[in-house]
């Protein structure tokens, strides 16, 4: 379950937040304005966070991936708008 930690902690400057509770957050990027939903699901082992995508409202979910913690999903969505940002070419940093 997000905690209410998590929630106000998200980077509102960078995402429109259109539903955030302890189970299901939908944000959109202003950046890309791609719309991501973030699931907890919570594991015997711990709880995972599923990351699914679209890149517009009309499309379907897609996969994009899994995380073990809000932050890192945070992280990975950041990182897939700076590929799509740059002509979905890898972005090195060194």
């Amino acid at each position: 379950m997000y905690t209410r930690q998590e929630l106000e902690a998200m980077d509102r400057s960078y995402f429109e937040i259109i539903v955030a509770d302890e189970y299901d957050v939908i944000l959109m990027s202003r950046n890309t304005r791609h719309i991501w939903y973030l699931r907890n699901v919570e594991l015997p082992d711990g709880e995972v966070t599923v990351i699914l995508h679209k890149h517009q409202a009309s499309d379907p979910y897609h996969a994009h991936g899994r995380s073990r913690t809000m932050k890192r999903a945070i992280w990975d969505i950041k990182k897939h708008d700076l590929f799509q940002m740059n002509g979905r070419k890898p972005v090195y940093k060194e």
